[in-house]
């Protein structure tokens, strides 16, 4: 949009309100919604000067600094997180109504969940037909007559949420499994209180930081302990929400943990640590049931914890929420929530579902059968049923013939499996699409979480989902979707904000928290990963900055020292024997663009990367965002373009030093991300030093030491030193045998020394433990050492020595790896 295109504030409001009278993006809002609308947009107007892809774009960009992203099922890679810049607007009484609703809701599903897995008096009854209980994959029969020890099975409770054209609000689903969404709740907020400023605060806007605080504080009452240690139990880096729940645990100071770090002892579930096991009181899990316990449930689970269920059973650890909880998930069970309301409650319902019919009953099979064109048809125990697409729900009328004739077939043979729902219309809300105002459909899922006294607190806001399409809702972010954050409004300001906390007083603590075993494996191989690409990249840049290779066309087997410099290349497996035969300039390319052998720059960089998506929660922002950053492409026929680039990725690496050195704390997450790196460090400067100290006739041998100091970052210092050019006694001693050198290997290997003996013991007996005896062994040969026996062959011993240090650090602080992993990771030693 060109500067003559921009509308003035007062033409964005104007045209705002245009839209608005005509009712085509908010004209089902009452009107003190309708005011707040405009006061809002008076204030995102003025903020922007009139464009509202200003606006946007401010948002978009908050959302990526805050490192948002999330997956669509089938993708290997993160996504942007599509962060619409417009609020969506609920005024107060309207969300007073909201809120009664889905406290009433919360304590129907657990009053039902208490008699499924207690007494079972609604089945005997005849309220609620045995095989929406038990023909649910989610029922967990073993879990029947194990009740949570304070009787509560659920502190934490979504539901997704409707409204209709005319402002009635209806459940779409409810989910109790886990919160997904909560997380995506409080960036949102975080983006649009970044991209607005004060409007939040001047539009009398409800905090939601409340609301987690209390969350919190129910948890750890449930716990029945002082300071309990509560842990988020993630599926993994892979899980298409894990963005989200590494953004959660960071924020609530929650340690996120997989499976693998968890062991049960004695009933009672620890996580292992690099100071040993430590207890963990509560589990907050993000796994369905069944993935929980491999021995009490699905034997293929590789995401749970062996012995889980005897910790929870006999009240070892608190279940967030109770295992077997998502059978209410099930859209049959919405067929029968109004009558269960009325049962259970003695009320009716203040936010009823939408209108559903199971069709494991004669009756409403039929009435399904014949109004397939009006109904949407829907799997009732959210797995695959014959003739459906899929798992999600679909407009009974989009079936052709054949379709249409393949679901009758299912519903005659498996009635049970099939439930038929209204097709709701939806309301809309103003949400900014390529720089325009334009209506769009939204769904809400709203949180509602226990409080330290055992009642109910609901998040002033939400997450909303606004659709692309006019297909049917769901609470799922499509392709083509926007999030957007959800305002509840006062009329009047809030008053002064008080802090709820656990504690009066926190204790004083120090450090970075536990470190689980795994996540310090983590840290180590991100720096290796790290210091390994930057090692490829700086002989890239000896290579095509190298005069005697002149246009990077050089030929590795004319001799001299380019070949030594690609065998090194093809000794990290960052080029083939293939391609160890071409020009310089060729090699330098694949070097830089290499992805399927492991020692090629963007192969390396991939791993990186997905090693450091399991740290999320340890890496500031800042930090995360040059991790996250593309390397630039890359002409590979023009060697000034690769040169280019090897510089940026220089200057990439050099900003990542910088903040690990100025930013970390120095604990022992630091320490590990430390001790990866100069391990790595010390072994490539031993795989350089060899080649390239070994004689050479002529001016190559000069010319290669000169790029030994090169490679080593020590040119200046030995300029300063020597007035003569490079000899190998000097060259010897300044990257090998220098204290003061932070490029040399003794310095590598004293810091590892320090490193180690800052870390927690897991004995109390003092004892040096094997690692740090071994690189204490090692630091006193290169201290007693001089130039002269730093030969090929000693090189050799001292990198044998390193790759024993590595086994022994692994061997004492980390878990023991899956096979393919431990192969991937033994190829690069």
């Amino acid at each position: 949009m060109s500067g003559s295109d921009l509308a003035q504030p007062a033409d964005w409001l104007d045209g705002y309100s245009a839209q608005t009278s005509r009712g085509d993006l908010f004209g089902d809002a009452s009107h003190p919604v309708a005011a707040s609308w405009h006061t809002v947009a008076a204030g995102l107007s003025a903020a922007t000067e009139g464009d509202p892809a200003v606006l946007q774009d401010a948002a978009s960009r908050h959302a990526a600094d805050l490192g948002l992203a999330f997956r669509l099922t089938g993708d290997e890679d993160e996504r942007a997180w599509p962060m619409g810049a417009m609020p969506l607007i609920v005024g107060a009484q309207e969300w007073a109504q909201v809120e009664r609703g889905l406290i009433q809701r919360a304590n129907l599903l657990e009053t039902l969940a208490a008699d499924i897995y207690g007494p079972q008096t609604l089945v005997r009854d005849g309220h609620l037909p045995a095989a929406v209980v038990a023909g649910s994959p989610f029922f967990a029969r073993k879990m029947i007559g194990h009740t949570p020890p304070g009787g509560r099975f659920i502190q934490i409770y979504a539901a997704d949420l409707a409204r209709g054209p005319r402002g009635q609000w209806r459940v779409l689903q409810d989910r109790v499994r886990a919160a997904g969404g909560i997380g995506y709740a409080l960036e949102n907020r975080l983006a649009m209180s970044r991209s607005v400023g004060d409007l939040l605060a001047d539009a009398h806007t409800r905090r939601l930081s409340d609301f987690f605080t209390q969350m919190l504080a129910g948890m750890a009452a449930a716990c029945h302990r002082d300071n309990p240690r509560i842990a988020l139990l993630t599926p993994g880096r892979f899980n298409q929400t894990y963005a989200e729940q590494a953004h959660l645990a960071r924020y609530l100071g929650l340690p996120l943990v997989e499976g693998r770090d968890l062991t049960v002892l004695d009933d009672k579930l620890y996580v292992g640590t690099i100071a040993g096991p430590k207890r963990v009181d509560a589990l907050w899990r993000w796994i369905d049931t069944t993935a929980l316990d491999p021995l009490s449930f699905d034997a293929r689970s590789q995401l749970g914890v062996a012995n889980l269920f005897d910790a929870w059973a006999g009240g070892g650890v608190q279940m967030v929420n109770w295992p077997g909880i998502e059978v209410l998930e099930s859209p049959a069970f919405a067929a029968f929530m109004p009558r269960l309301c009325r049962v259970l409650l003695g009320e009716a319902p203040i936010l009823p579902n939408i209108a559903t019919w199971w069709c494991g009953q004669a009756v409403e099979s039929s009435t399904v059968a014949a109004r397939m064109d009006e109904l949407a048809l829907v799997p009732a125990f959210g797995q695959m049923a014959e003739g459906l697409p899929g798992r999600d729900a679909v407009a009974g009328a989009s079936l052709d013939a054949a379709a249409r004739g393949r679901v009758l077939d299912g519903m005659w043979r498996r009635p049970m499996d099939y439930c038929g729902q209204e097709i709701v219309r939806l309301s809309t809300t103003p949400a900014i699409i390529d720089g325009q105002i334009v209506p769009r459909p939204f769904t809400v899922r709203a949180f509602v979480a226990r409080t330290a006294d055992g009642g109910w607190t609901v998040m002033p806001g939400g997450f909303a989902r606004l659709s692309s399409s006019s297909a049917l809702p769901t609470s799922l972010i499509g392709a083509g979707d926007l999030s957007a954050d959800l305002w509840v409004m006062d009329d009047k300001p809030a008053g002064p904000h008080v802090s709820t906390r656990i504690a009066a007083d926190p204790p004083i603590s120090r450090g970075g928290g536990i470190l689980a075993a795994q996540a310090a494996d983590n840290l180590f191989w991100f720096g290796r990963y790290n210091e390994r690409a930057e090692t490829m990249v700086r002989i890239v840049r000896v290579i095509l900055a190298n005069p005697a290779n002149g246009d990077g066309s050089s030929d590795p087997r004319d001799g001299g020292v380019l070949p030594r410099l690609v065998g090194l290349l093809k000794q990290w497996d960052a080029i083939s024997a293939e391609t160890a035969k071409l020009s310089a300039a060729r090699i330098c390319a694949r070097t830089l663009t290499e992805t399927k052998l492991t020692g090629g720059v963007a192969s390396l960089m991939r791993r990186r990367q997905q090693v450091g998506m399991a740290l999320r929660e340890r890496f500031a922002r800042d930090f995360w965002r040059i991790v996250s950053r593309p390397m630039p492409s890359i002409a590979v026929d023009r060697p000034e373009s690769m040169l280019a680039s090897a510089r940026w990725l220089t200057e990439h690496f050099s900003a990542l030093a910088g903040l690990i050195s100025e930013n970390m704390v120095r604990s022992a997450a630091w320490r590990f991300l430390e001790i990866g790196q100069r391990l790595e460090r010390a072994q490539a400067i031993c795989r350089m030093a060899r080649p390239l100290t070994d004689a050479l006739p002529g001016s190559d041998g000069e010319t290669a030491l000169g790029l030994l100091l090169d490679l080593c970052d020590s040119q200046i210092i030995y300029r300063s030193r020597y007035l003569s050019g490079p000899i190998m006694g000097p060259v010897r001693d300044l990257v090998l045998l220098d204290p003061d050198n932070p490029r040399a290997l003794v310095f590598q290997v004293s810091a590892i020394v320090a490193h180690l003996a800052a870390l927690p013991p897991a004995r109390d007996n003092n004892l040096p433990e094997p690692p740090l005896r071994a690189a204490r062994a090692l630091l006193g040969q290169l201290q007693s050492a001089v130039a002269q026996d730093m030969t090929a062959e000693r090189l050799v011993e001292v990198e044998a020595q390193l790759l024993a240090l590595s086994d022994a650090i692994s061997a004492r602080y980390f878990l023991q790896l899956d096979t393919q992993e431990a192969e991937r990771r033994t190829t690069l030693l």
